[in-house]
Parts: structure tokens; sequence; C-alpha cells
């Protein structure tokens, strides 16, 4: 596991780790309230073939950028990450926020080959951002450290460890206020995050891993409709009884799928 430093394109600073030392790079982008190790358990698993990469976003985990938490420029910091590494990213691959990031900017950067997107946040209504995102993180973000911490071994406490890790380390900087920016910045609690079209005619391989529909971001109709205008380079996989992170909660059953998709 190694880890460096990169420098953005408007001065801030972000961490990059690495899982591995040989094989094509994937990328991968956390979603709302993680950082760079929420991709730990992925990337050990896949570091005797590939190298696993991942950063820590604006105003979340070690990353010293703050505002604006636009769009277009928490996409410029993605472009900066894939300029940093100096060859083509053979998988971009998100979760979430991070899950429209990952296929938009995939769409957007030429060096991204491939992209993974589980269960992107491609739409929220207006009013969604503060009644469903920022109520679920306040109060855990309230709580003193050491609480916190109890807390989160609770919620955790069927997964392995790395994952608590994980989530212990996204929450150790992450503050609510971040979160409020980002709704505000990016136009999310507007009602005017809506990027499903980015996923239509995708001109290079996509991979949508979905969860359970009772238990995602992307409802069946809006399902329907990327798999009619998604064309011929979208591929859909579908994890019954999994919740929203679903490469955590259905982890052996969504490793061999990723897999296939990268060795295509």
């Amino acid at each position: 596991m190694l880890e460096s430093s990169v420098r953005l394109s408007d001065g801030a600073e972000t961490t990059l780790q690495q899982w591995g030392e040989s094989g094509p790079l994937v990328l991968g982008v956390h979603g709302v309230g993680g950082s760079r190790r929420g991709w730990a358990r992925i990337g050990e698993h896949l570091a005797a073939r590939l190298r696993v990469v991942a950063y820590d976003q604006r105003g979340h985990g070690d990353s010293s950028a703050q505002s604006p938490m636009t769009l277009e420029r928490i996409l410029a910091d993605l472009g900066d990450i894939v300029a940093s590494l100096g060859e083509p990213v053979h998988a971009l691959m998100g979760h979430s926020w991070g899950g429209a990031i990952a296929v938009i900017g995939g769409r957007r950067i030429d060096a991204v080959e491939r992209v993974v997107a589980i269960d992107p946040m491609l739409r929220l209504g207006a009013g969604l951002w503060s009644t469903s995102v920022l109520r679920e993180h306040r109060p855990a973000l309230a709580l003193p450290p050491d609480e916190r911490e109890a807390s989160i071994r609770r919620s955790y406490a069927a997964l392995p460890e790395v994952e608590v890790a994980s989530k212990l380390h996204a929450t150790q900087r992450l503050s609510i206020d971040t979160l409020e920016a980002l709704g505000a910045d990016s136009e999310i609690e507007a009602g005017r995050w809506d990027h499903r079209s980015a996923v239509y005619d995708y001109p290079k391989p996509l991979l949508l891993a979905l969860p359970d529909p009772t238990r995602s971001v992307v409802p069946p109709d809006e399902r329907a409709e990327l798999r009619r205008l998604g064309g011929p380079n979208v591929q859909f996989a579908v994890f019954d009884g999994a919740g929203h992170s679903l490469h955590r909660e259905a982890f052996d059953r969504f490793v061999p799928v990723l897999e296939s998709f990268l060795n295509e």
C-alpha cells in the first residue's frame, strides 16, 4: 500500500493511495462521506494482478481542498488525478455520488478506457439532499470522536475490519458543512442534479452495478430508461437483496462481475 500527495490545479492537495505494484490501473472515486480507503478491500483483492488507486475527493478524507464544491471543479480534480498518473486508466470505478462523477468524467476523459458505476446518483430531486443525505449523516457527525467510532463499529459489525477502518478514516475530519456546501454548490439541493443523459449512447464500456430496486438511488423507471438509451456499450448487473453499498454488502457476488468486466 503506497501513498502519495497530488497537487490539484487550484493549488490544493489530496492523497492518492495504491494497492498492487503491476498491471493495468483501476481508479476509484468514493461517494459522499467516504474516502480513498473505502476501496481498500477491493484493492487488496485485486492487487496481485492490477494496480488499484484511489484519492480523497474534495472536502473528504485527507484532502486540503474545500470550496468550491461545484460539479465542474470536482470533475477538474478527477482530470488532475488522471493526468498525474501519466498513463491510461484501464477502468474508472465510482460509487453513488462518485459513481455519477465516474460516468460523467469517464465520458469526457480520453485516457479512461472503461467505467464501473456502482448505484450511481445520477439524479436527485429538489430538497432530497437535505431530507435524505444530510439527515443520514448529521447525527453521526455531531457525535464526539469516541462515540462516533463506537457507532460506526456497531453499524459495520457484520463487515470485515478493513471496511470498519475505512469508514473510521472517512469520518475523522468530515464535517456536515462540507456536505451542505456540496449540495449547494453542485445544485443538488436545488434539484438541478440530473445526469441521466450522460449514460445515453455511452462511448466506451460501462458497467452499471445496481442493488435491489427497493434499496437503490436508481429507481425502476430510470433503470428502464438507461437500458433503452444507454446503447450497446452499457452493461447491467443487478444484485438482488443488496443495498446501496453493494460492493461492501455483496462483495463476494460483486467481485466476480467486476473482474469479468475488467478482463474483457
